[in-house]
């Protein structure tokens, strides 16, 4: 199969090209290992060299910054909570 044919039938099925595929299951990974390292660490763990680019693409596709998210979903308060 020819790589412009591969590219179409992915997104077929997926609905997004292979690469945006490749960074929500990176961001759903570190989303999931945020529950137990920092947002910086979770970034590299998954293949982020830059913690800036990961946070602005973490916010992107979860609506809210990896700190703040990680404490959503843990059930504490975030950030947006703290100090009101």
């Amino acid at each position: 199969m020819s790589p412009s044919a591969l590219y179409q039938h992915f997104k077929a099925v997926t609905a997004m090209s292979p690469l945006q595929y490749q960074k929500q299951l990176r961001l759903q990974e570190a989303r999931r290992l945020g529950m137990a390292l920092d947002a910086a660490s979770a970034g590299f763990r998954v293949g982020y060299e830059s913690p800036a680019q990961f946070s602005r693409e973490y916010r992107r596709l979860f609506g809210a910054p990896p700190l703040r998210d990680a404490a959503r979903l843990r059930g504490g308060p975030g950030l947006d909570m703290i100090g009101a």
